[in-house]
């Protein structure tokens, strides 16, 4: 029988042997009202293992004395639908980028997510109920699978009763892939070889031409062929053959492949031959025979149909998943290529001052790299790797503060229209991102209307009294940007807000700004409304819940009081990547400081020992061996007190380290440098 319904009792497998860890994951997870059941050692936890867990829990520490063959072994042998997700419990700094063992882990168990302790509550529920999620998916699957099985089961019983042979066509290679009737129509055994050339050279002579007519008009027209013809069998036996076939054609129109079915006819033919005087009883079995043969048919193309549409769907899921995971990384490495890349223009800038030429050339580079970088925000936020700061913000206050910014942006043959309330529209918001939001939809509105135009920018607040669609009922305020350009089909508009998803040609978008949009609105409660009329123009409209902490709203920040850095600095600054930190180096030796380089934590740390006349450390976040955070708890153990700044190519550090450390994010320009260096050294 086929499952009906996916394992909805399915609970979480817990083997933390160390401390009070499995129980409070165990209570943790019963207050999400996930259930979960705590197993005492390795082996046990290994017996209890089924398609009824929904996903393991386990501590890196409890996998370390123990062969995990037994454990590998079960994995390997997963149904093909299931990949059991595991959520390791870790102390040494999360996934494999920063953990060798936990790479080792990744190879072993497959499909792994870390999480470091002592975790948030809020961060262990989202990765455990992540697991879940796409645990239900895998039992969604299964049922798909099971159903998909027991309809090929039927479709073959229907065949080999009918005595139907199956064949298909591959139109790039002309493989042709026979099933066992079908070989036996033509006079083959399965063990004897049956290719598209073979095929043809067993029709007869005075039909060949025939069948092959018959193929070239499906190929170009698209329509069914179904066909009569005499087979020659390696014995030289004259057979009689039906072939029946459909063109299978891909998302572009281009002709894949041919499906389709043959039946030997051999005795039809010989009786309408021998028996004429019974030609109207013969025609009326003749008839519901083809009736047979179009219906079985049909069993044919519906089941493949319907299998190519799971898998599809499924491949979409998994790589819309692998994407999520790989963008963050990427977008961490590009920062660090930026860092090298913006230094040294700008110090380049300063040598080639007198050089109206060079200048242009070096302004036009930074451009370009000041665009990555921007670019990279986009990626962090898409892969959710940059934390929100949420608070009160005055959009009304917002839209006026970027007047100048979105007038250059667009260009003078475009015209910015706002109308804002009197009375202030505050939501709750991270204003930096609500200011990336803006200019995206603003850029995105400019470049559909490639002849100028107007952009409309609205601001209002509404009372929303029912639930629709994402939005809870509430108050909003709703920022839309009007436009008059090409606008989108209704097939397009579907797809405007995946990831990557553009309409713009190649190299003039990276398909993430609307993505990052729905994505940011998501997070803060919201939603992202798009309609579109072509050659109509387009309206985008970003619902945002509005806040209640009216009187927190600030005025323009207020410039922190900058340290007195006159006076030479002496410097330690520690950074893996060669490059980087001669970047870094000489932004720093320009501004005036004496400035050592170390490149790793160990050899920071030895270069204290030996001197500990530093104003301040500057430390890169992710190295090998120790991390720039270790590297701050053990460099203040030898220097009390030493202001540290830690760059990273993150938006934000990781979340759990509470340091009490300056901030600076890679790529970063002199000037920031600066200014953070004042900071740090100011607070000291």
């Amino acid at each position: 029988m086929v499952a009906t319904i996916p394992n909805k009792n399915a609970a979480a497998l817990i083997h933390a042997p160390m401390g009070r860890d499995a129980q409070i994951a165990s209570s943790i997870l019963s207050e999400a009202d996930i259930p979960s059941t705590v197993a005492a050692d390795l082996p046990e936890f290994i017996a209890g293992l089924g398609e009824d867990v929904a996903f393991a829990v386990i501590t890196e520490e409890a996998l370390r004395p123990y062969n995990l063959r037994h454990l590998s072994a079960w994995i390997a042998d997963q149904p093909s639908w299931s990949d059991l997700p595991f959520i390791i419990l870790t102390h040494r700094g999360g996934g494999p980028e920063r953990n060798p063992a936990a790479a080792r882990l990744s190879e072993v168990l497959g499909n792994v997510s870390f999480v470091e302790r002592p975790f948030h509550v809020t961060t262990f529920v989202s990765v455990a109920r992540s697991a879940l999620r796409g645990r239900r998916r895998q039992y969604e699957a299964r049922l798909r699978m099971e159903a998909l099985d027991e309809g090929e089961r039927r479709l073959q019983t229907a065949l080999e009763a009918g005595r139907l042979g199956a064949w298909e066509l591959d139109l790039a290679t002309y493989d042709l892939t026979t099933s066992s009737i079908c070989r036996a129509i033509f006079g083959r055994s399965v063990e004897d070889a049956f290719t598209y050339r073979d095929f043809l050279a067993s029709i007869h002579s005075d039909d060949r031409d025939r069948m092959e007519r018959a193929v070239k008009a499906t190929l170009e027209t698209g329509a069914d062929y179904a066909i009569e013809c005499r087979t020659i069998w390696p014995n030289g036996a004259v057979h009689w053959a039906e072939i029946r076939a459909q063109l299978y054609r891909d998302r572009t129109g281009r002709a894949m492949k041919l499906v389709g079915v043959s039946s030997d006819i051999t005795d039809r033919i010989r009786a309408d031959e021998h028996q004429r005087h019974l030609n109207v009883a013969l025609e009326e079995r003749v008839s519901a025979r083809t009736e047979e043969l179009h219906r079985a048919h049909a069993l044919v193309m519906a089941e493949v149909a319907q299998r190519e549409r799971a898998e599809d769907q499924l491949r979409q899921a998994q790589k819309m998943e692998a994407i999520g995971q790989l963008t963050g990384g990427v977008a961490h490495d590009f920062n660090n290529l930026l860092m090298a890349v913006l230094g040294n223009l700008e110090l380049l800038r300063k040598h080639a001052c007198d050089d109206p030429k060079a200048v242009r050339l070096v302004e036009g580079a930074l451009q370009g790299a000041r665009r990555g970088a921007s670019l990279t925000q986009r990626l962090l936020a898409f892969a959710r790797r940059q934390d929100l700061h949420i608070g009160p913000v005055d959009v009304g206050t917002l839209v006026r503060g970027m007047a100048d910014l979105m007038k250059r942006s667009v260009g003078s043959s475009v015209v910015i229209q706002t109308s804002l309330p009197d009375s202030p529209v505050v939501i709750s918001a991270d204003s930096n991102q609500l200011e990336l939001a803006l200019l995206n939809l603003v850029v995105n509105a400019r470049d559909a209307m490639p002849d100028g135009g107007t952009i409309r920018i609205d601001l209002r607040s509404v009372n929303q009294t029912t639930q629709k669609g994402l939005l809870a009922p509430g108050e909003y305020g709703v920022l839309s940007v009007v436009d008059e350009g090409y606008g989108m089909d209704k097939e397009t508009l579907e797809k405007a807000v995946e990831p990557f998803f553009s309409t713009k040609e190649l190299g003039k978008g990276t398909g993430l700004g609307l993505s990052m949009i729905h994505g940011l609105a998501l997070q803060l409660g919201g939603a992202l409304s798009l309609a579109s009329t072509p050659a109509r123009g387009t309206t985008a409209e970003l619902w945002i819940p509005t806040s209640n902490d009216i009187t927190s709203v600030s005025a323009a920040p207020q410039k922190q009081a900058a340290s007195d850095l006159s006076s030479p600095k002496r410097i330690l600054l520690v950074d893996d990547d060669f490059l980087i930190a001669m970047s870094s180096v000489d932004l720093l030796t320009d501004l005036g400081h004496e400035v050592v380089e170390a490149h790793s934590g160990d050899e920071a740390l030895e270069v204290l020992k030996r001197d500990n006349r530093f104003d301040l450390i500057i430390t890169d976040y992710s190295m090998p061996g120790m991390t720039g955070g270790e590297l701050v708890i053990a460099a203040r153990t030898l220097i009390p007190n030493i202001p540290i700044l830690i760059a990273s190519g993150y938006a934000e550090l990781p979340s759990g380290i509470e340091l009490d450390v300056g901030r600076l994010g890679k790529p970063y320009t002199q000037q920031q440098l600066a200014l953070e260096m004042a900071k740090v050294l100011s607070a000291r």
